[in-house]
């Protein structure tokens, strides 16, 4: 979509996999790594499981209008459709305009035959859970919840390796030759998880040099890491890779001898064999650390 900015920072979805941007291994891709260094790269456990699919997606999305309304399959319903993974995913909001808001689950309990009610008479928007956003907010999106990113928000996005994508409804828009988006009404129905839950956005307590913990689920750990000052982390009890994505601030992770300067809106990918490293900071950060455990 022309009023929508999205960028895929660490992916390994065939049609767009990452290449390592500098270092003695430049310009090799994320699948090229994976095939060569296996558990080294990812961990053990998360190795025997996805081989050599790399199990994350870490996105930007910058959202100048509303976009349109989605769900997505669980892993069983994508693995018979598409033989893909289903797609889980996590929000963070970066940044918030004024009266900026998002949609995420049902504003009551349906049913397939109440939905389609209110979908076949236009009424749609009517049953759909609104919330107002503001920088910091945090929601968890299992797969099966009805969403969709509303204008005037910068996310960033943790979520299982997929592109299976249901669109529900496009707010009745043209493109530019006149016609409407194609709409997955049917195959949505089978993947819609029409429960009504009394909360949608994650609630978390800040706190400023310490590591708190956002999202954990069978398909990642995402923590918030808000410094002021220098720090370090020890991984060595992780086995699997870490994700950082820098979303306020700069830092230099810096491990045997090496330096690598991280900014807001940059990813570091960290393989399993690094352990232990240190985040030296002047001005302080904020980073989404994403794993598997």
């Amino acid at each position: 979509m022309p009023n929508c900015g999205e960028t895929w920072e660490i992916s390994g979805v065939k049609s767009d996999v990452s290449v390592v941007a500098d270092g003695e291994l430049a310009g090799r891709s994320l699948a090229e790594l994976l095939e060569t260094y296996k558990e080294e790269l990812v961990g053990k456990k998360v190795y025997d499981h996805f081989g050599n699919i790399f199990p994350l997606l870490v996105k930007f999305i910058d959202a100048n209008e509303d976009l349109s309304i989605q769900v997505h399959p669980h892993d069983e319903l994508a693995k018979k459709r598409h033989n893909s993974f289903g797609k889980t995913e996590m929000w963070y909001v970066i940044e918030a305009d004024p009266g900026s808001t998002l949609i995420a689950g049902f504003n009551r309990e349906l049913n397939e035959q109440l939905y389609l009610e209110k979908f076949n008479s236009g009424h749609l928007t009517d049953i759909l859970n609104k919330e107002d956003v503001k920088a910091g907010d945090v929601f968890f999106l299992p797969a099966g919840r009805v969403h969709t990113i509303g204008k005037g928000l910068l996310i960033a996005e943790i979520q299982q390796t997929s592109d299976i994508t249901y669109r529900i409804y496009d707010f009745d828009r043209l493109d530019d030759k006149g016609n409407k988006r194609e709409l997955h009404t049917e195959e949505a129905l089978a993947a819609i998880d029409y429960k009504h839950y009394l909360e949608y956005k994650t609630s978390y307590q800040p706190e400023k040099d310490k590591t708190v913990k956002l999202v954990s689920c069978p398909y990642f750990t995402t923590n918030l890491l808000d410094f002021t000052h220098s720090t370090s982390k020890d991984y060595s009890n992780l086995d699997s890779f870490v994700i950082h994505i820098c979303v306020e601030g700069d830092y230099v992770v810096k491990h045997d001898g090496s330096s690598y300067p991280v900014k807001m809106g940059e990813c570091i990918l960290l393989p399993k064999t690094i352990d232990k490293i240190e985040l030296e900071t002047n001005s302080g950060f904020k980073i989404l650390e994403s794993f598997i455990e």
